[in-house]
């Protein structure tokens, strides 16, 4: 009986987890072209130079090729 409580404890607790890092984690990584439109959409019309502080190199994509 204690055994079964214990396996169903841990078993929440994994469930719980990955139902946490779902969004955050997997989906994103999984759906990276529907990502990349919001951006364009949300940063349309922005100069990265306009809003990036002064001093600091202005970030450039990681995704892009070279």
């Amino acid at each position: 009986m204690a055994g079964k409580k214990g396996v169903l404890i841990f078993g929440g607790f994994v469930v719980a987890i990955a139902a946490t890092l779902y969004p955050i984690i997997y989906h994103p990584m999984t759906h990276i072209d529907e990502y990349k439109k919001e951006q364009e959409i949300n940063r349309a019309g922005i100069l990265q130079e306009d809003v990036q502080p002064p001093g600091l190199k202005v970030w450039t994509d990681p995704f892009s090729r070279k």
